[in-house]
């Protein structure tokens, strides 16, 4: 997700005022922040809480929830304009709220997924998932002898399907809130399923 933002900012610092979107660039620059933010604060959040405790990933995931709802709620209510047609325009400075919220909750996910050990499941990011999985000398074993595999398969998989019903939605609405509905529903599931989620014996 940074890696494009960074090439954005990098390609939009090197256009001008001439360019016909001269401060595209600073939404990517503003995700890029937050993220690291996120990244500084929900790493020390877990620590000192203790990373697997399951108090610490349902307040981490009960937080993300309310942030993506935030979200959505501010472009339902009209505060953010969330209609698609606005997205070739050049900077509306309003849209860097959401941006920066939601870029500040994503490295959130990515510090439950490090948290519980699940380094193959980068969740953000899908160009070292796809290469852990081509490169898996365990590529061709049965499902049930390469755990890893499996979930690197089944994160691609989420993360398409997500992108594919995202867009649709966006389109068939002309609008992004409801994705944005979706997306925290979503967000919503994990954090009931980490509080019903059986302890593991032993």
């Amino acid at each position: 997700m940074q890696t494009g933002n960074t090439i954005f900012v990098g390609l939009g610092g090197s256009q001008g005022a001439e360019a016909s979107k001269p401060y595209g660039w600073a939404k990517s620059l503003t995700s890029i922040f937050f993220f690291f933010l996120g990244c500084f604060l929900w790493s020390r959040f877990s620590r000192l809480l203790g990373p697997q405790q399951r108090r610490t990933l349902v307040w981490s995931f009960f937080l993300q929830t309310l942030a993506m709802f935030l979200v959505a709620g501010l472009v339902a209510g009209g505060a953010i304009n969330g209609a698609r047609s606005t997205i070739p325009n050049d900077i509306d400075w309003l849209q860097e709220i959401p941006v920066a919220i939601l870029s500040f909750q994503a490295a959130g996910q990515l510090a439950g997924s490090r948290a519980l050990n699940l380094s193959e499941i980068p969740t953000v990011v899908v160009t070292s998932l796809i290469y852990d999985f081509g490169s898996d000398p365990g590529l061709r074993k049965p499902l049930t002898q390469n755990v890893k595999r499996n979930r690197r398969g089944l994160a691609f998989l989420g993360i398409l399907v997500g992108a594919v019903v995202g867009g649709w939605v966006s389109r068939e609405t002309d609008r992004m809130e409801s994705a944005l509905w979706i997306a925290a529903a979503v967000k919503m599931l994990v954090t009931v399923s980490l509080v019903v989620w059986p302890e593991k014996s032993g």
